[in-house]
């Protein structure tokens, strides 16, 4: 990846709707090797997709909050199929230190989250324990990657 690379992924980071002629004139090429590049950048994976931010309150869902959940040896595998099917987790990760996940999920409200630690969570597949930590306030999400890349 050279300088035009990253240049043209921090318009579309920035702006995932710009125009290729708005990218092409940012990195300094035509529309038409602006275009190859970003194609090329998509088949390699760099650019995984496009998408709109939704404001989470505005379609319902304005509690967000953070489980970390241990799981039993053995039983990553089937805990990782069944979370991804779990809609109200936005994101899962794995984590060193006594918790093996970080999930990230969005719900309506405490009512809500007390049914999905419940009901959906707590029954996954190598579920031992979970701690839940409710978020007050977003300061910043979703910084820009490629304003700390480096060159």
């Amino acid at each position: 990846m050279d300088a035009i690379d990253r240049r043209l992924l921090t318009v579309l980071e920035t702006d995932g709707r710009a125009s290729f002629a708005q990218i092409a004139e940012a990195a300094g090429l035509s529309k038409t090797p602006c275009w190859n590049r970003v194609q090329a950048l998509e088949e390699k994976g760099v650019i995984m997709g496009y998408r709109a931010e939704i404001d989470r309150a505005s379609v319902g869902l304005p509690l967000l909050a953070f489980i970390d959940v241990a799981i039993d040896l053995g039983r990553h595998e089937a805990f990782e199929a069944a979370v991804a099917e779990v809609g109200a987790v936005l994101e899962c990760h794995t984590t060193a230190g006594p918790f093996d996940y970080v999930l990230r999920v969005a719900v309506r409200d405490v009512g809500a989250l007390d049914d999905l630690l419940r009901a959906q969570l707590s029954r996954l597949p190598g579920v031992k324990n979970f701690a839940t930590r409710i978020c007050l306030k977003t300061v910043f999400q979703a910084r820009p990657l490629m304003a700390n890349a480096g060159s």
